[in-house]
């Protein structure tokens, strides 16, 4: 079916967690009740952030252990396979992206313009997202088992994020904590550009990119230094 799965995928997903939190668990966004179609609109909001970052970090340990010949045999800049695994998890994440607001429109009848800045606002998760899958796919050359601490992590983080409910619903200590996990900040900003038709908060969007270009920056430089010894290893 190619590329309908990317389409398939987030919908089966999105109507499952859906049905689960606000049908069986009764979960309600910010109290509203009996209004399971905000609940899904921001969840699958959410679930986009983390898929995207989910699954770069958890293909990261093995890019170049699948990729031996790239090392070995011939000369390859091996620092474009995070690029490849990258943009191969963007490019599913804007397929999401589209089912939603085509959800969006269906919803509320419009799209809100503030939508132009949704780039803008994932900058800094891509930045840093690419340096620590340079990180990974170098530590994963010589620590084999780093995929399974990997999964485990997504798992953790994909509870551990304002996916299923919204940062304040936690009490102020919690939600304190909350917000040291990078994606806190990334999924916010994104539903307060897609859903609430808000501009971001400029501030703290230039904090993130100075971030996120730091741990790019960081991982290029470690990945070259390790490369060094790909070879010997493998």
């Amino acid at each position: 079916m190619g590329f309908l799965w990317s389409l398939i995928t987030p919908i089966l997903m999105l109507a499952i967690y859906t049905f689960v939190f606000s049908v069986i668990f009764h979960a309600r966004w910010n109290g509203v009740t009996d209004d399971r179609i905000t609940f899904a609109i921001n969840l699958f909001a959410g679930m986009i952030v983390h898929g995207l970052v989910s699954e770069c970090i958890n293909r990261s340990p093995t890019l170049v252990l699948s990729n031996v010949n790239y090392v070995k045999r011939v000369r390859f800049p091996l620092e474009l396979l995070c690029w490849v695994s990258l943009g191969t998890a963007l490019f599913h994440a804007v397929i999401s992206l589209s089912v939603l607001c085509g959800f969006l429109l269906i919803a509320q009848g419009y799209l809100p313009g503030t939508i132009i800045w949704l780039p803008l606002t994932w900058l800094p998760l891509l930045l840093g997202t690419l340096g620590l899958s340079w990180i990974l796919a170098s530590l994963g050359v010589f620590l084999r088992d780093i995929g399974q601490i990997t999964g485990t992590v997504t798992t953790v983080l994909l509870f551990l994020s304002p996916i299923f409910y919204p940062a304040t619903a936690l009490p102020e200590p919690f939600r304190t904590i909350l917000y040291f996990n990078p994606l806190t900040f990334i999924i916010e900003q994104t539903r307060v550009v897609l859903i609430a038709g808000d501009a971001p908060n400029w501030f703290a969007q230039a904090l993130a990119l100075a971030l996120g270009s730091t741990i790019a920056a960081l991982g290029f430089v470690w990945f070259q230094k390790a490369r060094r010894g790909f070879s010997d290893v493998l």
